[in-house]
Parts: C-alpha cells; structure tokens; sequence
C-alpha cells in the first residue's frame, strides 16, 4: 500500500518539477536538436506532447495492455486527418508514421534520412563500458552476427537443434499435462545458450533463465529507476546473468589460451576474439551485455509465436489438420530418429503460413524506433533534425485497409502472392531487417514439427485470457491435454 502511495505522489511531482525547471532547460518548440530550417517556414506534424515527461505514454501503455496499439494510433490518425503526427512517450518526443508508405519511407532511408534509437531502458539494462548508446554498439554486433546466423551456418544447425527438440520431447513431454508457456521457454532458452553461449549445462541455463521475464519486461517500461519499477528489476536481473555469463567467458578465455579445440565455432570465442573499431579487444562485460541481449532476443519474440501456435492449433481442428498432413508428408521421408534438414524446412509451407498469421495477429513487441540524421520531409510535414520517430506493428498489421478482416485468423492471406509490399513487417525491413528472422524460422518450424507428429491436444482452460505485455502470452501459460498419436 505504502509503494502505491508513493508512486501517486511521484505523478502529481514530477510535472511540477518538470515545471520548475523547464526555464533552466535549453527552449525548442519540438523537443529536438535545432534545425536548418527556420521554425516559422516548418509544417511541423501535427500532434500534443501531453503531460511534462510522461506525455502521453499512460495511454501508450494502457492501449498495448489491452492489445489495441493500433488504437492509439487510429484515434490520433482520425483526430488530425493524418498519416504522421507527434507525441511524446517514453520521456521522448516523438513523432509516429502510420502506414506501409511510411515503413518504406523508414526502411529506404537507412543511414541517409534516419538511424536506429533505442530507449535509454537499452543503455540501462544492457551498459557498455564506454557509455556510448546501444545504438551505437548494435552496428558493431550486427556485423559480428552472420559468423553465428547466415543461412550457410544455420543449415549446420538444423540437425543440431533437431536433436535439442527431440531430447526436450522425452524428457519434458512424456506426460497427459503441460503448460506450454513453461516447455517453450526451457527449449528455446536451452537453444539459444548452446548456440550463443556454447553451454549445455541444465543448471547453468536455469540460472540464466531466472531474469529473462524481469528483463523483457523492463526493456518495454517507462525510463524510471526507481525501486519497485519494472526497469529496476531488469537491471537487477540483468547484472546477476551478467555475472553467470562473465564466469563462462573467463572459462572460454583459459580454452583459447590453451587452444582448446571445442571453442573453435563458438560465438563466445568469436565476440573475445573481436576488435572494434580502434583495433581494441571487447572488454568482458561489454561482451556480456551483447550475449544477454542475444538469449534475450532469441527467446522472447519467438517465446510468445510458439505458445500462440499452440493455441490457435488446439482451436482450429482444420488448421491443426492441415499442419499435420503436411509435416507427416515430411516424416513419413526420414528413417527413424533421422534429423530434419534445411531443405525439409522448406517444405513446411502451410506450418510458416500459419506462423505468419500469428506474428500479424498477435505481433511479439509493439515496434521499433529511429532518430531523423536530417531534417526532411515526408507526407508534407517536416521532421527535424534529432525527432525520435517510432513504427508499430499493428498500424499495418490490424489496418483493414491492407488485411480484410483483421481479427480473423487466416493463413491463407500469405498463399498466392501473399501481403502487399511493406504491409507485414513483423522482422523490421531493410538494411535494419532482425537479423535473427531466419532463426526464429528454423525454431518454430523444428518445434511445430516434433510436437504435432507426435500429438495432439485440447485446452484446460477454454476461454484462457491473452495478456499483451511486454509480448502476446495466454495468462496461465497455456495448460494442454495431450493425446499422444497411435503408432
């Protein structure tokens, strides 16, 4: 009860503070670095920045709770006729582009009009020893990325993380009742630290995975570190991974020292044997910070598609029926205990089709966010120089002017010619496209695979709530009946 209390004050203060202050702060009408242009000859968008610092992020919040961001959106397109305006969330001005011309715009202008931003909750959670903003270390990742997920590599891992699954199925599914939510994230957790961390160890991995939930969770919150506020629990959790995975990277440094042969493909090895751009090794906590954001990554978004594809295929009988002919055509081609391959996976069309429809119903993540290097104009409106500029999913996504009927849950929209071009950008677009898609597909695709050629299964809970923060997830977990298939 006290915490309540004093959250209530910490509201009524802050804007008097804000207030207080705001004569001391440097003045520009939008928030943002000063431009070339004049302000009197700009037609800045339109739009209200809300409340000193919180803006207008306790609808943002409140509406992506409920699932309907594209409600925030929607209502401020109607408000202004428009298809850009401003706002401020997270503590940012912001500026807001609502439709594929405006993906395209953010996506054809990588590093010429605009550059990616990530909220100070990035630097928080994940801090760098020179301080420099994530953004800027991000470039650096990216390029150390494809040693771990080009398609060459991943083609060598399909057999592996095959396996992974099958061992999961035995150890983790031999039983009438699960709760799906808890099986998926021990799998996914167990693949992303052999990949990324090169470990094995079930103790180890259950160590890591105590902070996955606090830390996604803060990733999407409000830039206040104050106890008791989800940011604060992330970093919490992220310094005791950090600590855990500080301790397998000193062990990888005594490998190489004494040029141990099983760190030769490892992604630990490769980060310690990396420079940047001053020719200077990473330091270990700098390289900690980008192995936590990586397990991270390749647990959350993927977490939450697998758990709704068990839903809607527990839902659906036809869906599920289709799914299953497909992947028998498949198994009914291997020998026993033989491993799935790359070429398998592109045979599972319906089952991806099917993952797609899940990332536009129900997208992991509300968007992503870029910083104008320029001033320019886009739909008749200047955006200054500095604008933070944020996209979201379901502007495109829930939009009926480019999905009939978008609540309804369809596959087939992605057959034939499938989506118009920059409708269905779940993976971003461009020269900034997650570079983990085609891992998310190899997971989902390996698990969809195992678990329906082996059953099928019904819900415990009929009319399950689906919570939408920080990512889509049923609110128990997804507890299922399963009826193994008869030999």
């Amino acid at each position: 009860m006290g915490l309540s209390y004093f959250f209530l004050l910490l509201l009524i203060l802050i804007p008097f503070v804000y207030l207080c202050l705001h004569n001391l702060l440097p003045k520009n009408k939008f928030g943002i670095e000063k431009s070339n242009f004049a302000l009197q000859k700009q037609r800045l968008p339109p739009g209200r920045t809300g409340w000193p610092i919180l803006g207008e992020s306790l609808e943002y919040f409140a509406k992506i709770r409920q699932g309907v961001p594209f409600k925030f959106v929607k209502d401020r397109m109607d408000k202004y006729s428009s298809k850009v305006f401003r706002t401020s969330l997270i503590g940012q001005p912001m500026v807001i582009l609502c439709s594929a011309e405006g993906n395209k715009f953010l996506f054809s202008n990588e590093k010429k009009l605009v550059q990616v931003w990530w909220p100070s909750t990035m630097d928080k959670i994940f801090p760098k020893s020179d301080d420099k903003p994530s953004s800027e270390h991000s470039k650096r990742l990216r390029k150390l990325l494809p040693f771990i997920l080009k398609t060459d590599v991943l083609r060598e891992y399909v057999g592996m993380m095959d396996a992974a699954m099958k061992k999961h199925l035995e150890t983790e599914w031999n039983c009438e009742k699960v709760i799906v939510g808890e099986k998926v994230k021990k799998y996914l957790l167990t693949l992303a630290c052999n990949i990324f961390l090169g470990i094995d160890d079930p103790e180890k991995i259950d160590e890591l995975a105590k902070g996955t939930e606090d830390v996604g969770t803060g990733i999407h919150s409000m830039p206040f570190n104050l106890p008791g506020t989800a940011l604060n629990r992330a970093i919490k959790a992220s310094q005791l991974m950090r600590k855990e995975v500080e301790a397998i990277i000193r062990q990888r440094r005594i490998d190489l020292s004494e040029q141990n042969p099983s760190s030769a493909k490892d992604f630990v090895s490769h980060l310690l044997l990396a420079r940047d751009e001053n020719g200077q090794f990473l330091s270990d906590g700098d390289i900690a910070s980008h192995l936590i954001g990586l397990v991270q990554a390749g647990y959350t978004t993927i977490h939450s598609t697998i758990t709704i594809i068990m839903k809607y295929l527990a839902e659906l009988p036809d869906v599920y029926d289709s799914v299953l002919k497909e992947q028998k055509e498949i198994a009914k081609l291997k020998e026993p205990n033989e491993r799935l391959t790359w070429e398998d996976l592109w045979k599972m069309k319906f089952s991806w089709d099917v993952a797609l429809e899940v990332l536009r119903v129900y997208t992991p993540g509300t968007g992503s966010f870029r910083e104008a290097i320029t001033d320019f104009v886009f739909d008749g409106y200047t955006i200054p120089r500095g604008s933070k500029i944020h996209w979201i999913f379901d502007v495109t996504h829930k939009n009926p002017e480019y999905f009939h009927d978008p609540e309804k849950f369809d596959p087939s929209r992605f057959q034939g010619d499938g989506m118009a071009p920059y409708t269905f950008v779940p993976f971003g677009g461009g020269a900034r496209m997650c570079p983990g898609n085609e891992y998310a597909r190899v997971a989902i695709l390996i698990f969809v695979h195992n678990v329906v050629t082996h059953f099928r299964w019904e819900k415990l809970i009929p009319d399950e709530e689906v919570l939408h923060y920080p990512v889509p997830r049923p609110a128990q977990g997804l507890p299922l009946h399963l009826f193994a298939h008869q030999p």
